[in-house]
């Protein structure tokens, strides 16, 4: 990438931000589904920092195992540490480490984003997790913690509930929803807390997130078959259910569900829908007494017309300007290229390079980038 790596830096001139740096990586056959979301992560910054500093106040533990943590530590550490402020790096290690680890990864057919940033988080708040029970341990016997990354309690042996572990991972993406159900015959309310990383959006033809939040978020009667069993009626009765978010998380992560099993077919079918992504985005439809308003800073884009071949790159947002990482390479882009990929208007489109995954942070925290 050097003589595109030049070219970025002319591009920003004096307008480069001071000790950041923009490293194209390479690709190791089919791996751009795992460096458009790499990508992403670098550039959420809290994220990264935090990770930064687990690799620094980690490394003097010369002899710990290596797992998909240490490698993505390792590699934020190689891109933030280089010299040039721009060029290419091989995130051979962590690649290596991610097949290793899971086979799902392992062939050269075409990955999916989605599953691998899910993979990847849950892995981190294990990895996590296990250290902090192993300090524990050494300092007094208690009872293993269930596995959190599905926001479970842990009961001890007496019965009381123990809160679970909150990792920094957590504390960026987590986020709570409240699935309530209240019963028609008797107005009883039910409600089921349930903790996320990412909220997968079904999707329709010229649409927005917003209007998608809100399907989300819209009130389904439970009737005939689909009869909800009420603990105080002791019986199958009529209820309305809706899901809303609670507790929103710092970084919201918001997954468009593109690829659609359709039974006539037989197979899945891209949807290339065209759904607009705002750029600051208010979460007033599905909270209860918020106007939290978050910032767009990244967007994984599937190019390509069906779920089984194609590429992913990435847009993101770094100290106010746009940047498009395509493997190696790394080019400036006008805010205003962001719509392109909202998707296609008519269904047989030219365009199918499509938003996939959007990364959002809430303005409050947002506001120090």
């Amino acid at each position: 990438m050097g003589a595109a790596g030049s070219k970025l830096e002319k591009a920003l001139g004096d307008q480069f931000p001071e000790g950041e740096r923009y490293f194209g990586l390479e690709n190791f056959g089919n791996t751009c589904y795992c460096n458009s979301v790499l990508q992403a992560l670098y550039f959420c910054v809290p994220f990264r920092e935090q990770l930064l500093e687990y690799y620094a106040s980690n490394k003097s533990t010369g002899d710990a195992e290596e797992n998909l943590l240490t490698c993505l530590a390792d590699l934020f550490t190689q891109i933030s540490s280089q010299k040039k402020k721009t060029g290419v790096i091989a995130p051979k290690r962590f690649v290596q480490r991610l097949k290793k680890q899971n086979e799902l990864f392992r062939s050269y057919m075409h990955q999916d984003a989605h599953e691998f940033l899910n993979f990847l988080l849950n892995e981190l708040v294990d990895i996590l997790e296990k250290e902090a029970k192993a300090v524990k341990s050494d300092t007094e016997t208690s009872s293993p913690p269930e596995k959190i990354a599905n926001g479970s309690k842990t009961a001890l042996p007496n019965g009381v509930l123990k809160e679970p572990l909150v990792t920094w991972v957590h504390k960026n993406f987590q986020g709570i929803l409240t699935n309530e159900t209240r019963c028609l015959q008797c107005e009883t309310v039910t409600a089921r807390d349930e903790t996320f990383f990412d909220l997968s959006l079904d999707i329709e033809q010229n649409s927005s997130i917003t209007s998608c939040l809100k399907n989300f978020s819209s009130t389904e009667t439970l009737n005939a078959e689909d009869k909800f069993f009420c603990d105080k009626c002791c019986s199958l009765q009529e209820a309305q259910k809706r899901m809303k978010i609670k507790k929103p998380p710092h970084i919201l992560v918001i997954h468009l569900k593109r690829f659609k099993y359709i039974e006539q077919l037989g197979r899945y079918k891209k949807l290339s829908y065209r759904v607009v992504f705002p750029l600051e985005l208010k979460l007033s439809n599905t909270m209860e007494d918020s106007d939290i308003e978050y910032s767009l800073f990244a967007v994984v884009v599937h190019v390509g017309s069906g779920p089984n071949h194609g590429h992913y790159v990435s847009l993101v947002k770094s100290h106010n300007h746009w940047l498009f990482f395509d493997d190696e390479n790394v080019e400036m882009i006008d805010e205003s290229a962001v719509q392109t990929f909202f998707g296609s208007a008519q269904e047989y489109s030219s365009n199918t390079d499509h938003g996939y995954i959007l990364f959002y942070e809430s303005i409050t925290a947002a506001n120090k980038t």
